[in-house]
């Protein structure tokens, strides 16, 4: 069995119930094979960023996992399926979109998959969720860049490992 890798995975959508597939979303990450969820952000409201169509809601989640990246890539892909994710052209608006954002201490540069995500440092919808529930792993430099992104919260609340239950998955089913 390959030892466990600490990652962080963003989390979006802005098309149909934007709110619930997010949630719906950190659930499947929780029950994944090879995947435990150890914390959540609040969700996020912002507007499209490189995009169009109406205001997205954003996360990110920190998880351990079994799984090499490629194959942490695959489960999240198939994540996104299931919520009927369609990619008719680049950055089109989306019922679920995960990006793996960091995988343990790794950079992958593959036509695939790149580590750290390329945009990582240049969206305030990923810093300040990030920040929230990983704080040493963004610099006031790098939330002072951002700093003109609107952003604001749409839930509060981040799901900490203490509000778990027995199975590993957030108590009541979906962060406050």
């Amino acid at each position: 069995m390959r030892p466990e890798v600490t990652a962080f995975i963003s989390l979006g959508a802005n098309l149909g119930e934007p709110l619930q597939a997010v949630r719906a979303a950190l659930e499947s990450l929780g029950t994944a094979p090879g995947v435990r969820l150890v914390n959540a952000s609040s969700l996020y409201r912002t507007a499209p960023q490189d995009s169009s169509g109406p205001d997205y809601i954003n996360a990110v989640a920190e998880i351990t996992t079994t799984l090499s990246a490629p194959a942490l890539l695959d489960a999240l892909q198939a994540i996104e399926q299931g919520a009927g994710r369609e990619r008719p052209y680049r950055n089109a608006p989306r019922t679920l979109d995960l990006d793996l954002l960091l995988y343990g201490g790794g950079r992958i540069d593959s036509p695939r998959l790149s580590v750290p995500h390329p945009r990582l440092w240049q969206r305030a919808f990923v810093l300040l969720p990030l920040v929230e529930i990983a704080p040493s792993l963004v610099s006031a430099t790098q939330l002072e860049a951002v700093a003109d992104q609107a952003v604001v919260i749409a839930a509060p609340g981040a799901v900490h490992p203490s509000e778990r239950n027995a199975g590993g998955s957030p108590q009541g089913g979906s962060p406050r």
